[in-house]
C-alpha cells in the first residue's frame, strides 16, 4: 500500500495576501497621518473646522472632569482610584486648549470638594452633572464614569477622519487613554 501525503492547501488566505493587505492598509494609515497642520493644502475652512474640533474636545474633557469631581465628592472612598484618572482628564483638556479653570497647586481631591460645595450655590460651569446625577453606590458611579469614557472615546475616534494630522494624532492618543480609563473604571478589584 503506497503512502500518500495529504494535500497541504491552506483553507484560509495565504500569508502573502495577508502581508500585502497589511502593507496596503499601513500605507493608507501612514498617508492619513503624515500631513501636518501647517501643510500648504490646509485651507481656512479646514483650519476653522480643526479649531472647532479642538474646542469641542476641550469642552468634552472639561465636562468629563466635572463628572469625575462630582463622583469624588459623593464617594470620597474612591479618591485613590479616581484621582489619577481625573488628573489625566484635566491634562487632556489642557492639551486641547481648555482646562485652565483649576490652579496647578490644587489637588484633585481639593478641587472635587470645592466643586461639590460650589455646585449647589449655582455655579453654571458645574451644571446638572454635579451631585444630583451621581449614582448611590460606588460601583454604579464607576460604571457610569466608564460609560462616559467609552462614549467620549467613540466620538473622538469618529472625528479622526475630519481633522488634520497633528490633531488626529492627539485625538487618537486621548481616545486610547479614555478606553484604558473605561477598563480601569469597570474592572472589579479581585
Amino acid at each position: 500500500m503506497p503512502f500518500t501525503l495529504p494535500s497541504r492547501t491552506p483553507s484560509g488566505p495565504r500569508r502573502r495576501s495577508l502581508l500585502a493587505g497589511a502593507a496596503g492598509a499601513g500605507a493608507v494609515l501612514l498617508a492619513g497621518c503624515s500631513g501636518s497642520d501647517s501643510d500648504s493644502g490646509t485651507t481656512g475652512a479646514s483650519a476653522s473646522a480643526a479649531a472647532r474640533a479642538r474646542a469641542r474636545a476641550a469642552r468634552d474633557s472639561e465636562q468629563l472632569a466635572r463628572r469625575y469631581e462630582a463622583v469624588l465628592a459623593a464617594h470620597p472612598a474612591l479618591s485613590a482610584r479616581l484621582s489619577p484618572l481625573l488628573a489625566e482628564v484635566e491634562r487632556h483638556a489642557e492639551a486641547f486648549g481648555g482646562g485652565k479653570r483649576a490652579s496647578g497647586s490644587a489637588s484633585a481631591s481639593e478641587s472635587a470638594s470645592a466643586s461639590a460645595s460650589a455646585a449647589p450655590a449655582g455655579d453654571p460651569s458645574a451644571g446638572a452633572s454635579a451631585s444630583p446625577g451621581v449614582p448611590a453606590t460606588e460601583k454604579e458611579a464607576r460604571g457610569e464614569l466608564g460609560a462616559a469614557e467609552r462614549a467620549l472615546t467613540d466620538r473622538r475616534l469618529k472625528a479622526l477622519a475630519d481633522v488634520p494630522g497633528e490633531l488626529a494624532r492627539l485625538l487618537a492618543s486621548v481616545a486610547a487613554a479614555g478606553a484604558a480609563h473605561a477598563f480601569l473604571l469597570t474592572e472589579d478589584k479581585k
